[in-house]
């Protein structure tokens, strides 16, 4: 079953009362066959929530609702899979560390304790005049949920009739198959990779045609539904394997140059080490 990973924080500009009502109220709108792994963490200036919510599917229409509430209540959510690992690496070390750090078994319990830390908080001086900053990715891109594919994040600059400069090179439209990664997840690279992918009806075997640290593109007749969830097996020219889940996030409907977006939702250390080092010696390469 794959694990998605979420993260609130909260200073001292967040709503208390609506914080706690938020938490305990998180077992309805993100059901789970398994108790998920509550975190909490208190610092002088923040108190941060991470959740690992085990689902067969994308909750999407959760996590939507969930970054509503959040963001209500004074909060910012973090989708901590979409973050690249090198980034989620440096967040759990700022936001999910530290002496005051409690693992907890139900929603209650961690309702009361981010209660009681952000009371603690809204008297203290100065008090924050908005929410945390969270990743620099979550910042300056966001997920188009009608595309599924990378968008700019919403300018904050007032729009202007002034017309383009005729000096400026005309803009190239980007193929749909290169745009299915949802963060700014760096670079990508052309391979031609063995992979074999499985749903819980399918089991195929492809080549992927590119990679990054975010996800890969598989050319595939077989096309499984966007928010839907694969366990992927890629065969790296080393030998060496990469085997893990991955979220469906983009479908091209093309008869030739068609297939999936796959992102890696993997949390786990050894599979992102392998593919770590397998895209550096993508980047050394003379031909990269």
């Amino acid at each position: 079953m794959p694990v998605f990973g979420l993260a609130a924080l909260w200073n001292g500009s967040a709503r208390a009362e609506r914080v706690r009502d938020l938490v305990e109220g998180l077992g309805a709108l993100l059901p789970s066959p398994k108790p998920p792994g509550i975190v909490v963490a208190l610092r002088e200036v923040e108190a941060t929530l991470e959740l690992k919510v085990e689902v067969p599917s994308y909750p999407r229409s959760a996590v939507e609702a969930l970054t509503e509430e959040v963001e209500e209540s004074g909060g910012i959510l973090v989708e901590m899979w979409r973050l690249p690992k090198a980034e989620r690496d440096a967040f759990r070390a700022r936001a999910l560390t530290g002496s005051d750090l409690h693992e907890l078994e139900d929603f209650e319990a961690a309702a009361i304790v981010l209660h009681g830390h952000l009371q603690q908080l809204a008297v203290r001086e100065p008090i924050p005049d908005g929410p945390p900053q969270g990743p620099a990715s979550v910042r300056i891109a966001y997920f188009d949920t009608a595309t599924n594919a990378q968008a700019p994040a919403p300018s904050q600059e007032p729009a202007t009739s002034e017309a383009p400069s005729k000096e400026e090179p005309p803009k190239q439209d980007t193929p749909a198959y290169e745009t299915f990664d949802t963060l700014r997840r760096g670079r990508r690279f052309a391979v031609k990779l063995e992979m074999e992918f499985r749903t819980e009806l399918d089991f195929v075997r492809e080549h992927a045609t590119n990679i990054s640290n975010g996800g890969l593109f598989v050319r595939t007749a077989h096309r499984p539904p966007v928010d839907s969830v694969v366990t992927v097996q890629v065969k790296l020219p080393n030998g060496e394997r990469l085997q893990g889940d991955a979220l469906v996030v983009h479908v091209v409907d093309d008869p030739y140059k068609g297939g999936v977006g796959l992102a890696f939702i993997n949390d786990d250390t050894r599979f992102a080490e392998t593919l770590d080092r397998y895209l550096a010696s993508l980047a050394s390469s003379p031909s990269s």
